[in-house]
């Protein structure tokens, strides 16, 4: 029976062969993305602070502005996150949701004035711990694709055609994981105009996910088969980059940035992959079923998408501020080595393109109060599927307030983004999860 079991498995083929083709092309993106994530401050104007510095977050887009505090501090910030999804798959929906607490950011910023007289004035070390990227994402899809299969190459009559009409299918998936970062700086100050910076950045990546496939058929005689496939998902590395940046005042009232940031370079990545076959089926009125189970464990090295970072600011003197950053991501240039990649590496330089994310931030001061607002537009680089629309770009807005107490401050912030991920099941883009996720962060900051 394991045989004829086999044979008829077509209910999984399309879907796991897709998978196997898509799988390490959708890791590698997912890895080489971050949301936006800081202090209070840093998130309630979209992360637009490429050219301004002044802010320990700051320094993770652009090392040079670190040394435009001009006192030492330092900062905690928690955040809680809520993500909702509905999945559409063949005319139905279903509405998952997530939430989570974190310790998002960690950091300080050691300002120390030159004891030399010197045009160099000026410096800074920072010490930053940021939670880069949250992977938690839970949704359940289900509907009918009407699918059919026949295969010339069968030759058993009994078997050729039985269970070859789809009656249902059901889809869940449930990842979970964290990219954290730990970000070493140096910056400094040349005659009050020129900020230059470097930094390491200390990469932990972990990463779940849990998946499950359901299809129900049946043949010409009303006997059905019920397919399940059960898959989870670990990976785990560690890895690095290096960040190098500029900031200069033309004048006053205005300035400019620029940054580059290394890929990621992940040597040792570690995977551990288990799946799971049950069929269950009715043919001739006996009861059949087959149950196959595997494991496996790898080990990879992975390089991210670098990045470029262009910025550019406008001091309203000591009422207010205006910041844009536009990022550019060359997605075409992931890798992945030691294993045999070839398709996927080929994937990313024929099947996705590089990207643009635009940020712009403001912020308006009263007093001893801050009102803060901004928005973000995110291309996403997958130009296989989606149908080249622009649903699956991630459109965020923020906004927040913060308030000074001389020695200490407090910020809080709001920020919520939305896009839809595109998947294929049996047909391009068949499913689609349309995302909508909101964060609340609040930030200390302690002047030393």
């Amino acid at each position: 029976m394991k045989k004829n079991y086999i044979l008829v498995a077509f209910a999984t083929l399309a879907f796991t062969s897709y998978s196997q083709v898509s799988y390490y092309n959708d890791l590698g993106i997912l890895f080489s993305k971050d949301d936006t994530r800081g202090t209070a401050r840093f998130n309630a104007m979209s992360g637009a602070f490429g050219a301004l510095g002044g802010d320990i977050s700051a320094s993770d887009i652009n090392p040079a502005g670190g040394v435009v505090a001009k006192k030492s501090n330092i900062s905690v910030s928690t955040n809680i996150r809520n993500g909702q999804y509905t999945s559409n798959y063949y005319g139905s929906s279903i509405n998952g949701q997530d939430t989570d607490f974190d310790f998002s950011q960690l950091g300080a910023v050691l300002v120390f004035d030159s004891a030399f007289s010197s045009d160099w004035n000026r410096f800074a070390m920072t010490f930053n711990y940021s939670l880069k990227k949250n992977f938690s994402k839970s949704y359940a899809a289900e509907g009918n694709s009407d699918f059919l299969y026949y295969d010339e190459h069968f030759s058993d009559s009994q078997t050729a055609g039985q269970f070859d009409r789809s009656l249902n299918q059901y889809i869940s998936s449930n990842s979970n994981g964290r990219t954290r970062v730990f970000n070493l700086g140096f910056s400094a100050v040349h005659k009050k105009k020129l900020f230059v910076g470097a930094s390491v950045k200390l990469h932990d990546l972990e990463f779940s996910r849990a998946t499950f496939f359901n299809e129900r058929n049946d043949d010409i005689d009303g006997n059905i088969l019920n397919i399940e496939e059960y898959t989870e998902t670990y990976i785990q590395g560690n890895g690095v980059s290096l960040n190098l940046g500029f900031i200069y005042k033309l004048n006053k009232n205005i300035r400019i940035g620029l940054a580059y940031e290394t890929p990621t370079w992940y040597q040792e990545v570690i995977e551990d992959y288990y799946e799971e076959l049950y069929m269950e089926g009715i043919n001739n009125l006996n009861i059949n079923r087959y149950l196959n189970g595997s494991e496996d464990s790898s080990l990879f090295s992975y390089r991210s998408a670098s990045r470029i970072t262009a910025s550019g600011a406008f001091i309203f003197g000591k009422q207010g501020l205006l910041s844009i950053d536009y990022t550019y991501r060359d997605f075409k240039n992931i890798k992945f080595e030691n294993g045999d990649f070839f398709e996927e590496n080929n994937n990313f330089n024929t099947k996705y393109r590089n990207t643009q994310t635009l940020n712009i931030g403001t912020e308006w001061r009263f007093d001893n109060m801050s009102i803060r607002g901004g928005v973000s537009y995110e291309k996403d680089p997958n130009l296989s599927i989606g149908g080249g629309t622009n649903e699956d770009n991630i459109k965020s807005y923020s906004f927040g307030l913060g308030y000074n107490f001389g020695n200490s401050q407090f910020d809080l912030s709001y920020t919520n983004s939305k896009n839809t991920d595109f998947y294929s099941i049996y047909n391009t883009s068949d499913l689609n999860i349309e995302n909508n996720v909101s964060q609340i962060s609040g930030t200390l900051t302690f002047n030393l």
